[in-house]
């Protein structure tokens, strides 16, 4: 940041233990930003913070909190309000997916899986686009995923989740055009991070080639402080966007999403999930 004016406000980022936002958090700080750091490990994020106050000379908070509980977006924000602490720029980052066959999934896993996917990202955003509106100036950048451009079978709740994610944030985008404030959505494909081991998705075709953390943080920065309304990270990525909205039919895209979703070592069966 050597002869750049350091940045005001204070970048939140949830999600900030491992993957794209831990990578987010260390561009972030190496850029002069001042951080709060949000995950569910306490231990972890202290051990972050420490680390890049001592490397980057920002001043890095942290707070453990499980945003699958309900309620715990409004807990944070107003821990920003009672600590007096001055948020220009939100980043959603904390979320997970789960791949299985509806009638093998576990209810409770999909309930909390759309409570931090879609509940806590639509409440952080409320609240905090409210506030930036009131300061003129903010960022919203919420991760969402090339699963947001078609039915996913075998993810079909998460691949919804960040349908819902995409549109969300799109309409968000318009409703704060002329106000200093922007919501950008990034949709990146599959990451190295603890997503796939979470999902239970290691060795499945369309992991293979899976992005670097780092590259898609890197994206997700430039996008949002562009203020661009969408960005799709990936050449393969985009072409998989475009192909769904020409698709001749919603069952030619199924198919498709389907073979995309495939266990590579599982029967060529519509059961191959």
């Amino acid at each position: 940041m050597s002869g750049l004016a350091k940045p005001t406000g204070i970048a939140l980022i949830t999600g900030a233990s491992n993957g794209i936002g831990l990578e987010l958090a260390h561009l972030m700080a190496e850029r002069g930003h001042d951080l709060l750091l949000v995950a569910r490990s306490a231990d972890r994020l202290a051990t972050l913070a420490s680390g890049l106050q001592g490397e980057y000379g920002v001043t890095v908070r942290h707070f453990a909190l499980d945003l699958a509980v309900p309620g715990a977006a409004t807990t944070l924000h107003d821990y920003c309000r009672l600590q007096g602490l001055t948020v220009s720029i939100l980043v959603n980052n904390a979320g997970y997916g789960d791949y299985k066959p509806v009638t093998g999934a576990d209810a409770k896993v999909l309930a909390d899986m759309l409570q931090l996917n879609v509940v806590a990202l639509t409440e952080l955003s409320c609240l905090f686009a409210a506030d930036f509106k009131r300061q003129g100036y903010g960022r919203i950048g919420n991760i969402g995923s090339a699963s947001a451009f078609q039915p996913c079978p075998g993810m079909a709740s998460y691949g919804a989740s960040k349908g819902y994610v995409m549109q969300f944030t799109e309409a968000l985008h318009f409703e704060l055009r002329g106000s200093g404030v922007s919501a950008t959505v990034i949709n990146p494909g599959f990451t190295e991070t603890g997503f796939i081991a979470r999902a239970d998705m290691v060795g499945h075709a369309i992991t293979r080639g899976a992005a670097q953390a780092k590259d898609v943080a890197t994206a997700v920065y430039d996008a949002m402080m562009a203020g661009e309304m969408n960005r799709v990270v990936g050449w393969m990525n985009k072409l998989w966007a475009q192909s769904t909205l020409f698709a001749a039919s919603r069952h030619l895209v199924l198919w498709m999403a389907q073979w995309r979703l495939r266990n590579r070592g599982a029967p060529k069966s519509g059961a191959a999930w």
